[in-house]
């Protein structure tokens, strides 16, 4: 099989340019995350397979890559289905692992618990600009905090991240599964079918009213059932408080604290935000994943014409692995989406140090050589960015590429001090 220069589909290499924006967004993630109180963590990129395949991460659990038992517990040829073969698999986001990690160590740490982890997960799915089957994720979240005070802190912090790497004027959307499983239940519909109700709505954005309306007397539900349905968000359309509205006419299949609980999150939110961003209810807001069971959140960008971050509580996962529940709130950078965003953009690292090249001729050797690099040592503890490298044949071409990484200044030495 011959070689290939290029990645494995759905994969790519990371150019400096690109890897410069990386690790300045990376630096100001974590600064930010630190000042809330999160802590940094880490997790193995490999899950034990009946981890990621418990049911909780939705479509994604299709897209996972598997791996092979190694060595004698691989018996290919005497296996007939593919747990007798397969015993592990890349992580397909953060939020399996870390509540795996919390649930093996959570004796040793604090209560409530603040983590904040970055990394790579890996989705076989189909590639397309901005989509990977490699990409970085970025999550916070705490565990152990039942009250809303989780979700208010992860808003704020997520939202004064995305305001120090320039981003204004975006807006968190935010609902709770309890009301959408009271705006389904009130309608008429089963509580077996609720799953497919919801994801026909998470396409309204996409497909409008109409487009949910059809989608459901298509799947085979009653009219009068999905009439009864539409007129709620139509009513959510006029009414000058749509959770005030929602709560009011979802009485008997609502519990009055949900309405109050999104309610003051709302409203500390507004009154403590540092920075331009409006955080709105959206009752159409549902959010894939199934292991979420209260409130659910995302940061849209309508000129972006798509979403940046998202998250939710996600209160029964735990329990999963302990067999008591503890209370678990997370919010989700997209890491790779804001990377295009500003890639797109033109964006330009700040307060970088300046940047020299030394072009040096190749016979410049010896003393000669050491005088070079000593004076590249001086100007490095003066706070520059200093490159030594052989001047090419191609001076100009050299130069060319340098200043595309941001050398502003290039010195050149020869072996002969008179030539230039």
């Amino acid at each position: 099989m011959a070689l290939s220069k290029k990645p494995t589909t759905g994969m790519k290499d990371i150019l400096p340019q690109e890897m410069q924006i990386r690790d300045y967004v990376i630096g100001v993630i974590k600064e930010t995350y630190g000042k809330f109180g999160f802590t940094s963590i880490e997790t193995p990129c490999v899950e034990n397979i009946a981890n990621l395949t418990n049911k909780q991460g939705g479509d994604n659990e299709k897209l996972i890559f598997k791996i092979l038992k190694r060595g004698e517990k691989l018996n290919v040829e005497s296996a007939s289905t593919e747990e007798e073969v397969v015993d592990g698999g890349l992580r397909y986001d953060l939020t399996v692992p870390l509540v795996r990690y919390y649930s093996n160590n959570a004796a040793q740490l604090p209560s409530p618990f603040k983590a904040l982890q970055m990394g790579n997960v890996w989705r076989a799915e189909r590639p397309q600009k901005g989509r990977y089957r490699q990409f970085m994720q970025c999550d916070i979240d705490i565990l152990g905090e039942p009250s809303n005070l989780a979700e208010i802190e992860l808003i704020l912090a997520t939202t004064t991240t995305l305001g120090k790497l320039g981003f204004r004027n975006f807006q968190v959307r935010i609902n709770d599964r309890q009301i959408l499983k009271a705006m389904a239940a009130y309608s008429g519909f089963s509580e077996e079918n609720f799953d497919g109700v919801f994801i026909t709505l998470d396409k309204m954005d996409k497909i409008g009213l109409e487009g949910v309306e059809t989608e459901l007397l298509e799947n085979g539900f009653a009219k009068e059932t999905v009439d009864r349905y539409l007129e709620l968000f139509k009513g959510l359309s006029e009414a000058q408080d749509g959770l005030a509205y929602l709560a009011e006419r979802l009485a008997g299949f609502l519990a009055p604290e949900t309405e109050q609980n999104l309610q003051e999150i709302i409203s500390s939110v507004r009154a403590t935000k540092s920075l331009d961003f409006e955080i709105v209810f959206d009752a159409a807001l549902v959010r894939g994943m199934s292991y979420y069971t209260g409130t659910i959140f995302e940061v849209a960008m309508p000129e972006f014409g798509g979403s940046c971050a998202g998250g939710g509580r996600y209160d029964k996962m735990v329990g999963r692995f302990t067999g008591k529940d503890v209370p678990a709130c997370g919010f989700s950078i997209g890491f790779e989406r804001i990377i295009l965003l500003l890639m797109e953009s033109g964006f330009q690292v700040p307060s970088q140090p300046a940047k020299a090249a030394y072009l040096v001729e190749k016979g410049v050797s010896g003393d000669a050589l050491c005088d070079v690099i000593a004076r590249a040592q001086e100007a490095r503890k003066n706070g520059t960015q200093v490159l030594v490298v052989r001047m090419n044949k191609n001076k100009k071409f050299q130069k060319e590429q340098l200043e595309k990484e941001g050398y502003q200044e290039f010195v050149e030495f020869y072996k002969d001090p008179l030539k230039k």
